[in-house]
């Protein structure tokens, strides 16, 4: 790798992993077995992706830095590099035989929108495991009814199972960032696919960009009989608010409210 690889690039939010031991433990967290389809968001100095290639040949890297994805390509022959953006990239058209699994430490700037893309669009996620912000990491886990819960939380689980692997500290990172990060891991939810994702992030927004007022006061005008039904069926009163909804329970109402109306 040569030597413009060591200078981190602030304005692409990079934050290079130093410590192998961490590297390992990330890479674990995949559980890739040989001729398993992975891809790497952000491999940045390949940390992870040596790590990878000796799991199995079918490895991708998507890097947007323009002289990081040659470098790359050119010290790992085998690798699969695609200069590019995760937050512009066609998520639709990634579906490889047998499905794929997904990598990467993302820049705590752009962490939540692309994990909100891969979520939905990816068409057969096997798996996902993202080093991000410990705060984002507590939000994707969080629970209803607890204060981390919102909108990306209901969101993210809707579509995979988040669980939090462990926490990683500042110091091993070069540079150092000013908060702790955490690794996440998505698998298959197991429950029925979301069956109008524009409807439920439509209402996700409406609903928690006043997620301090009563459910009943945010969607006054349109409480209809079919909302009440609604309200009766899941024991949601007006009184209540946003957070203490599941992500079950967002999906039945945005249903709901897209067929009476236009969000």
């Amino acid at each position: 790798m040569s030597a413009f690889a060591d200078r981190p690039k602030r304005s692409l939010g990079q934050n290079f992993l130093q410590d192998k031991n961490i590297a390992r433990k990330i890479v674990a967290g995949l559980v890739v077995q040989e001729g398993e389809a992975v891809l790497e968001i952000g491999p940045g100095r390949g940390a992870l992706t040596d790590l990878l290639l000796a799991r199995t040949s079918r490895v991708f890297a998507l890097e947007k830095d323009r002289e990081l994805a040659p470098a790359l390509k050119q010290s790992r022959p085998g690798l699969s590099v695609i200069n590019g953006d995760g937050l512009t990239f066609c998520w639709d058209g990634l579906a490889p035989r047998g499905g794929i699994k997904i990598i990467g430490n993302l820049p705590y700037n752009v962490a939540s929108p692309m994990m909100w893309e891969i979520v939905a669009r990816v068409p057969r996620l096997n798996r996902a495991v993202f080093m991000i912000q410990k705060e984002v990491a507590l939000r994707l886990t969080a629970g209803p009814g607890s204060r981390a819960y919102g909108a990306l939380s209901a969101w993210i689980q809707s579509f995979v199972r988040p669980e939090l692997l462990f926490t990683v500290p500042p110091t091993v990172f070069k540079p150092r960032p000013k908060v702790d990060s955490a690794v996440v891991a998505f698998m298959p939810a197991g429950h029925a696919a979301v069956s109008d994702k524009k409807a439920l992030a439509a209402t996700l927004h409406l609903l928690f960009q006043r997620r301090r007022k009563q459910i009943g006061a945010i969607l006054k005008g349109r409480w209809s009989d079919r909302v009440e039904a609604w309200s009766d069926q899941h024991g949601v009163g007006r009184t209540m608010r946003p957070e203490t909804l599941t992500p079950e329970q967002f999906q039945s109402l945005s249903a709901i409210l897209a067929q009476e109306q236009s969000l």
